[in-house]
């Protein structure tokens, strides 16, 4: 760990250690109106996990930044944070200290000391997200806030075709949310795959980063596409048009999740297996 001057005795100054820690964090988002810090009474990721902490933080504030800061109702397998502090404790006491704290939707999975270099969210060089979606005539009982349930048949091969077009460096402007306040509107998709595994058919992609409503947009075009309503080139349509309106509806929260975020190698930050935990078990063609 790390050590900064932050106080001042007698007009001169004391060394304090200032300790930098990451956390890997997890949560089903169904109760609460997304990561970030909401109007007071309003439930949050945030506001739930810098409440815990500073239980643990001999009751001084934590300010926490995170990876990415997922919208309303929108889960997380692998949400990586940081904050600051003084208080030296072992990785262990931060992790199982604040899920004593925490609601039963959400848990801190690891703890690490980072130097003072890291940031979660500006050192991260990629990001991922797997959008699940349960396809049958009938509405699920169970998972019913964990998945995106379709009464409609999708042919998987057309939402392939369609996908395809949409890996590489793209302006997405036709594909994010009217209010993204994102500068600029370009991003690099990595992989986007759409795979099936009896009823669930699961959207996953890995990009540089991803503007607001921008996997939900792009899990509209596809289902779109997949339940016959557009031919597999309106996909390239919609992209090429930098027009939102040309893009169709921005499908539901409750099947999107958070899986991944990826760092430079030198951060050596904790590895768990891609979730969400009901995929965790599938073949390897899911790694």
């Amino acid at each position: 760990m790390t050590a900064s001057v932050v106080t001042s005795v007698a007009g001169l100054e004391a060394a304090t250690p200032s300790f930098r820690i990451a956390l890997g964090v997890e949560y089903k988002g169904s109760n609460y109106h997304g990561f970030q810090l909401q109007a007071e009474g309003t439930p949050s990721i945030q506001g739930h996990l810098e409440d815990a902490l500073q239980q643990i933080n001999n009751g001084q504030p934590v300010r926490l930044s995170c990876a990415g800061r997922t919208d309303a109702m929108v889960h997380a397998c692998s949400q990586v944070v940081h904050f600051d502090t003084t208080i030296s404790r072992p990785m262990r006491a931060w992790v199982m200290g604040a899920n004593r704290y925490l609601p039963k939707d959400i848990s801190v999975v690891w703890a690490q000391p980072m130097p003072q270099d890291f940031h979660s969210r500006f050192s991260a060089i990629a990001r991922r997200y797997r959008y699940v979606i349960y396809s049958d005539e009938v509405r699920p009982a169970h998972l019913s806030e964990e998945v995106t349930w379709t009464y409609q048949t999708l042919d998987v091969e057309k939402m392939r075709q369609a996908a395809s077009c949409l890996v590489g460096t793209h302006n997405f402007n036709a594909l994010r949310a009217a209010g993204c306040q994102a500068k600029s509107p370009v991003r690099t998709i990595y992989h986007l795959q759409v795979l099936e595994f009896g009823k669930l058919i699961i959207i996953d992609v890995r990009a540089n980063a991803f503007l607001h409503h921008m996997v939900r947009n792009i899990a509209g075009v596809l289902m779109m596409i997949g339940g016959g309503e557009r031919p597999v080139a309106w996909a390239q349509q919609v992209l090429e048009s930098c027009d939102r309106t040309a893009g169709g509806v921005t499908a539901a929260p409750h099947g999107l999740y958070m899986v991944g975020v990826e760092y430079p190698e030198q951060f050596e930050l904790p590895q768990r297996y891609l979730g969400p935990h009901f995929l965790s078990g599938l073949p390897d063609i899911f790694e």
